[in-house]
């Protein structure tokens, strides 16, 4: 990321990390390249000064409010407040930085002196030749692009890499030219291009309407056979791509950048096209402007070195006076800044509804209420129950039958009715078809019935039925009932859909014959169920 707080001061430049910054009051943006503009998006509720292009540019690709954008004129002093109370202020002048479409320096003038800031720029001896740069004879601190400021990297001027595409393109009269670009960026090259070969520039739609905002010559189209000359996002000319291009026509590839790049194939070709200062320009610019001080704008790379014998000395160091509306102004939005951090760390969690199985009494079961079904009702048919759980590991077979059904999908088990029959001295489970109430002693329980291979004495688990199914039938069918009834031994049993039981506890579905034979504990053993 490329940009700064300027110290001392509530300015910042290309700085967008808002809890970095809580006592800014002014922040400016240089140009729309996506180094420069990271942590901006939609939800920035600062205002923004920037270029008139920079501006519309800022709410086409980045969605922030028109009322947070605040455009100020190139070439303009423009006066703006640096505290509440608006006592003191900060004059500054847009430059153009011939870098981007919407470029610019940025020249700051107030208590703390003169500084320029350059941004990401391409100098130009016109720079130093007109105002504002010509009539100041002082700079305090200059924030120098230097990005390629290293004596042995030669490039060529813009002109010269334009030249170069030129004759590689004429090279190549019948292939299809691909370029290679970032998003914004290289405007007037691709405008040189399709005014030299007389072509159309087809682009993406979404360039295109970018390119309406910058309001540049119309050459550019999305229809991709009205051109040779087509571009795309650098990211795009891979080597897949390039097979495919030349698939369907013969294709080079153009990539104008001073970056280094790996050549993967043979028609890709890199030009030294840099929209930056090169290590010649900077000399010139600084020796001709002759500051007190320099500061890189790429942090990770020095470059006062290279320049210190065309600084200016001085016998004492600068030193910045804050007037106190300012340091009132900072410390207030520090202050504030805080309270709103802590706040946010201290805000209680949100409570959260308990998770798992939550049990009821079978007296507060509606269900357990209904006719027939009722726990009174079914006292006398289940009085076989009350026997030990040895006794049931006597029992040999299972009778059990599951309910069809038609319309509805059984994901783990099926949901079953449960008959209570008088004429047998035992408790059945009989099945029929969902939603049949042909018999009003018949209910049906929405609940999934579980089964462990852990229970060797057959008992059945219900999820939400309080009762212990113990199902000991005989090997003969209900004739009258509307499926067949299929009975199956504890062998054949244990092919049923299970609930694997992970671990062994005292909660959960598994466990919840357990709980039932705690409930009916509190009846008088003595005594029969009736």
């Amino acid at each position: 990321m490329n940009g700064t707080i300027i110290p001392e001061t509530p300015i910042a430049v290309d700085f967008w990390q808002s809890r970095r910054c809580n006592h800014v009051r002014l922040f400016f943006l240089s140009h729309m390249h996506s180094d420069h503009t990271v942590g901006l998006s939609s939800t920035w509720k600062h205002p923004v000064y920037c270029s008139p292009v920079t501006a519309k540019v800022l709410k086409h690709k980045l969605q922030v409010k028109s009322r947070w954008i605040k455009p100020l004129e190139v070439g303009q002093c423009h006066m703006l407040p640096l505290d509440d109370i608006g006592k003191e202020t900060v004059t500054v002048t847009l430059i153009d930085a011939n870098h981007c479409p919407g470029s610019v320096m940025f020249l700051f003038e107030g208590y703390f002196g003169t500084i320029l800031y350059t941004g990401d720029f391409r100098y130009s001896p016109s720079m130093l030749d007109c105002p504002p740069l010509k009539d100041k004879s002082i700079i305090d601190v200059l924030y120098l692009d230097n990005t390629n400021c290293d004596p042995f990297i030669l490039l060529p001027s813009r002109q010269e890499a334009t030249d170069q595409i030129k004759e590689i393109i004429e090279k190549h009269p019948e292939h299809d030219i691909v370029i290679g670009l970032y998003c914004i960026g290289k405007e007037s090259l691709l405008v040189e291009l399709a005014k030299t070969f007389k072509s159309w520039v087809v682009v993406s739609p979404q360039r295109l309407e970018l390119l309406k905002i910058l309001e540049l010559e119309d050459v550019f189209t999305v229809d991709g056979e009205a051109g040779r000359i087509h571009v795309v996002d650098q990211s795009e000319v891979t080597y897949v791509n390039m097979v495919q291009w030349n698939r369907v026509c013969p294709t080079i590839a153009i990539l104008p950048t001073s970056r280094k790049v790996k050549v993967w194939h043979r028609a890709v070709h890199v030009v030294p096209y840099s929209d930056h200062s090169t290590f010649e320009e900077l000399t010139e610019f600084v020796s001709r402007l002759k500051p007190y001080s320099i500061i890189p704008v790429v942090k990770t790379q020095q470059c006062e070195p290279h320049f210190k014998q065309y600084l200016r000395f001085r016998k004492e160091p600068h030193k910045v006076n804050i007037p106190e509306s300012v340091k009132t102004f900072m410390k207030n939005q520090l202050s504030k800044g805080k309270e709103e951090a802590l706040h946010l760390f201290k805000a209680p969690f949100p409570k959260r509804a308990a998770r798992g199985v939550e049990f009821e009494s079978p007296e507060k079961r509606p269900h357990c209420n209904v006719g027939s079904c009722s726990i009174e009702n079914n006292q006398e048919s289940m009085a076989h129950l009350s026997d030990t759980e040895a006794d049931l590991e006597e029992r040999q077979e299972i009778g059990v039958t599951f309910m069809s059904t038609r319309n509805a999908q059984m994901p783990l088990c099926e949901s079953t009715v449960i008959e209570h029959n008088k004429d047998r001295t035992s408790l059945e489970i009989s099945t029929s078809y969902i939603g049949d109430s042909s018999e009003d002693n018949i209910l049906e329980m929405a609940s999934t019935i579980f089964w462990s291979p852990k229970h060797r004495n057959g008992t059945l688990i219900s999820e939400t039925s309080p009762e212990v199914i113990s199902v000991i039938g005989s090997k003969s069918s209900t004739p009258n009932s509307t499926l067949s009834i299929t009975y199956l031994d504890l062998q054949e049993a244990s092919h049923l859909p299970i609930l694997p039981l992970k671990k062994q506890t005292n909660f959960g579905p598994q466990n919840f014959h357990n709980q039932v034979e705690k409930y009916f504990k509190k009846f008088d053993t003595n005594d029969e169920l009736c």
